[in-house]
């Protein structure tokens, strides 16, 4: 089944990531997979628009079907091979529905991550401004504090939606790695570093680790302040 799959990504991409711990989870190993440049703009080629018309990665084929939007491919392999690997959608009510709310705040945690790292990327030269940088810091900060709190009350040991590791932990962990990526302190967020290190060590995300991150050492100190 897996061979009838193809992933397009790019590394070090929180949204790819997603799909391949997805994969990883529900034993579906040996996918085709090919990856491709972000500085080199591979991602807005025919072989990526042919998927993907956005030009954007990742670009998810499984047969004939496509589903290009990381959350969308995530629910879309949960649904189909809801029997193999990992069960990733609770059956308890409560748990289930904590899932579903921290995974889509973990869409407005990932936005505001990329206002402050790809700050310089996103914005032109001429109208990048002190102020605005400082206001999207604020945010992530305050951000941060959030999911800090959240699993504080879950307990040391606990998933983003409880006792069971979920669809939550498979979207919002590659936010959280790249928080910690940046230089963000452990300490002064260390229920979030807790997580973190609890997950890392998780075979499905191990294996699907950006390999540029195995070999650059993580020097980077951009959220060091925050």
């Amino acid at each position: 089944m897996a061979q009838e799959m193809t992933l397009l990504w790019g590394i070090g991409s929180p949204p790819c990531w997603r799909v391949m711990i997805a994969l990883e989870e529900k034993n579906l190993q040996g996918y085709n997979h090919k990856l491709l440049s972000f500085d080199k703009n591979e991602h807005k080629s025919q072989e990526v628009l042919d998927i993907n018309p956005r030009g954007q990665l990742p670009s998810f084929k499984h047969g004939d079907v496509i589903v290009n939007e990381s959350y969308a491919a995530c629910f879309y392999l949960e649904s189909q091979f809801k029997s193999q690997g990992s069960k990733l959608i609770p059956d308890n009510p409560a748990e289930q529905a904590l899932m579903y709310q921290r995974m889509f705040e973990g869409l407005t945690f990932y936005v505001k991550l990329d206002a402050v790292i790809y700050y310089s990327w996103f914005v032109p030269e001429g109208e990048r401004h002190d102020s605005a940088l400082k206001r999207n810091r604020e945010a992530l900060a305050t951000e941060l504090k959030l999911w800090d709190g959240y699993l504080q009350k879950l307990g040391d040991d606990s998933y983003l939606a409880g006792p069971s590791f979920s669809l939550a932990d498979v979207t919002v962990f590659p936010t959280v790695a790249t928080v910690f990526r940046y230089g963000l302190s452990e300490e002064r967020y260390p229920h979030l570093g807790k997580y973190y290190t609890l997950l890392k060590e998780r075979p499905s995300i191990k294996v699907s680790w950006p390999p540029h991150w195995l070999e650059i050492p993580e020097d980077q100190d951009t959220l060091k302040d925050i």
